[in-house]
């Protein structure tokens, strides 16, 4: 089957998008049966709602209990428990499996 360009109109914003043959062929090697409703803009931006809304998550300052380094951690760090910079925490779950 020969795929051609077509123009499609966005859903959200109404602006008119082409959708490729590539992009049609791509579609149907996934399996994909519908067009898409988005233009690729809309697509990315509602992408990104969904894998946190663009939000910056909170970091605490900390100090590795392995090797003493300075780091950041993305949860408040409590007495008594030791934390650990990325570097030393994959070592430690390396070992482990």
């Amino acid at each position: 089957m020969a795929f051609e360009d077509k123009t499609l109109q966005c859903s959200d914003c109404g602006t008119e998008f082409i959708f490729t043959a590539a992009e049609q062929e791509f579609f149907q090697s996934k399996g994909y049966t519908n067009e898409p409703k988005r233009c690729p803009a809309c697509r990315q931006a509602r992408k990104a709602e969904r894998m946190g809304g663009g939000r910056v998550r909170q970091m605490f300052p900390a100090v590795c209990a392995e090797c003493g380094k300075e780091t950041e951690v993305p949860f408040e760090p409590r007495e008594g428990r030791p934390v650990y910079c990325s570097e030393c925490f994959n070592k430690i779950r390396a070992n482990r499996d």
